[in-house]
C-alpha cells in the first residue's frame, strides 16, 4: 500500500493505496470520529462493497444510507435522502460519514457532512477510476442544478481518502474508460514524462494489471494533491485542473446528465480545448493530435456530439464556475505540460473552436 500526502496545514489528509484497503479496520479506526458512522452508497455499489465496509467498521453504531445511481440523481432530492437518514438515526456531531462509491456519491456525501448541524467527520472511498484520481481528493462537493453541473456545493476536505483498487474489477468498461479522461487530464496539464508513460502503457491499464493501475492512480492523486495544496478553493492554480471540463460540462447539461458520463464528456472537450489552444498559437497540431489518439486508445469520445451547435455551448458555458464579469474563461494548454486559464481570446477563435470539423480532424489522424 502506499500513501500520499494533501498538504492543508490543520486541514491535511492521507491517501491511502492499495489492496484490499477497504476492508483494514485499523486505517478506519485512525480516522473515524465518535462511535456512529454512517455509510452513503448506491444500488449499484452497496451489494458489491457494503458488507465488506460493514465488516471493517464492527463495534460502531452503524447506519446506511442507499441512494439511486446516476448522475441524473446528483440533486436536492436525493441530497435529502442522506439527511433523512442521519436525522433519523439520531446522529451527533460527533459522527462519521463515509462515502462508499464513485463520484456522484462523494460528491453528495461530502456535501452533506459540510451541512450536516454545521459539518461532522468525512471519509471518502471511492470506487470509480474517475472518483480514485480526482473527485474523492481535494474537498470539492456539491450537486447540479437543471442549469449547470455542480454550480451548488462545498469546499469541505475528508478526514482520509481510502483507495482500494480491487473495486475497479467490477466496474463496467465504459466506467474504466471515463476515468481515464481524468488521469490523461494530469498527463497534460502538468506531467509531460506521465503522459509519455500511459502512452507506452494505457492498455495495461485498461487491462487492469494491478501495478500499472497502482501507478496511474498515484500519479494522478500526487498531481491533484500538489495543486490542492497550493490552491486549496481555486482562486487561481486549481482551475488548471479544468482543461476540457467547461465545454465538457457544457455537454452534459446539454445532453442530459448521466446521458454521456463525466469522464465522456470531458474527453471531448478536451479535443476542443487543444483545438483552442492551436488556433490561438499556443500548440502545434502535432499535441492536439498527441492527445486525441491518446484518448482515442483509452475508448473516449472525441468529437462532440452532432446535435450540439454553438450557441448550445455558449448558452450552457454562460454559467460555468469559472466565468468572469460576464466572460467564459477556458483552461488551454501553453504548452504541453503547462496549462494555463485564458479569459481573453479573439471571439472569433472560440467560435471557430465550437463549429470546428473534428470528424474531419480525428479522420486525418
Amino acid at each position: 500500500m502506499q500513501t500520499l500526502h494533501v498538504d492543508l496545514a490543520e486541514r491535511s489528509y492521507p491517501i491511502y493505496i492499495g489492496s484490499a484497503v477497504l476492508g483494514s479496520k485499523e486505517i478506519f479506526s485512525k480516522h473515524i470520529h465518535g462511535t456512529q458512522v454512517a455509510i452513503v452508497s448506491n444500488q449499484t455499489v452497496a451489494p458489491l462493497y457494503l458488507k465488506a465496509l460493514q465488516s471493517a467498521l464492527e463495534g460502531y453504531s452503524l447506519a446506511t444510507v442507499i441512494l439511486p445511481d446516476g448522475e441524473a440523481y446528483k440533486n436536492w432530492e436525493t441530497l435529502q435522502l442522506i439527511f433523512d437518514g442521519l436525522l433519523d438515526a439520531r446522529f451527533d456531531r460527533k459522527s462519521t460519514l463515509i462515502a462508499l462509491g464513485g463520484g456522484v456519491i462523494g460528491d453528495m456525501a461530502g456535501f452533506a457532512a459540510a451541512c450536516y448541524q454545521r459539518g461532522i467527520n468525512f471519509i471518502q472511498v471511492p470506487t470509480t477510476l474517475l472518483s480514485q484520481v480526482d473527485s474523492s481528493v481535494g474537498g470539492k462537493t456539491g450537486i447540479n442544478h437543471p442549469l449547470g453541473k455542480n454550480m451548488i456545493g462545498a469546499f469541505y476536505q475528508p478526514m482520509a481518502v481510502l483507495i482500494d483498487i480491487d473495486t475497479l474489477a467490477t466496474l463496467p468498461r465504459r466506467e474504466l474508460c471515463a476515468g481515464l479522461a481524468e488521469v490523461i487530464k494530469y498527463g497534460l496539464i502538468c506531467d509531460q514524462q506521465f503522459l509519455g508513460w500511459l502512452e507506452v502503457n494505457i492498455e495495461k491499464i485498461l487491462a487492469l494489471d494491478p501495478s500499472f493501475v497502482t501507478e496511474a492512480v498515484e500519479k494522478s492523486c500526487a498531481a491533484k494533491a500538489r495543486v490542492v495544496a497550493l490552491d486549496e478553493r481555486e482562486s487561481g492554480l486549481r482551475e488548471i485542473l479544468n482543461l476540457g471540463h467547461t465545454f465538457g460540462h457544457a455537454i452534459e447539461t446539454h445532453m442530459g446528465y448521466g446521458v454521456w458520463l463525466h469522464g465522456e464528456a470531458v474527453a471531448a472537450g478536451t479535443v476542443m480545448a487543444l483545438e483552442m489552444s492551436r488556433r490561438l498559437g499556443f500548440i502545434g497540431a502535432e499535441v492536439r493530435d498527441r492527445g486525441i489518439r491518446l484518448l482515442q486508445r483509452a475508448e473516449l469520445p472525441v468529437v462532440p456530439p452532432a446535435e450540439m451547435r454553438a450557441e448550445h455551448f455558449m448558452e450552457h458555458m454562460a454559467v460555468d464556475k469559472k466565468v468572469q464579469a460576464g466572460r467564459v474563461r477556458f483552461v488551454l494548454l501553453r504548452q504541453l505540460g503547462d496549462a494555463v486559464v485564458v479569459g481573453e481570446y479573439p471571439e472569433k477563435i472560440l467560435h471557430d473552436t465550437l463549429v470546428a470539423d473534428y470528424r474531419a480532424i480525428v479522420r486525418q489522424l
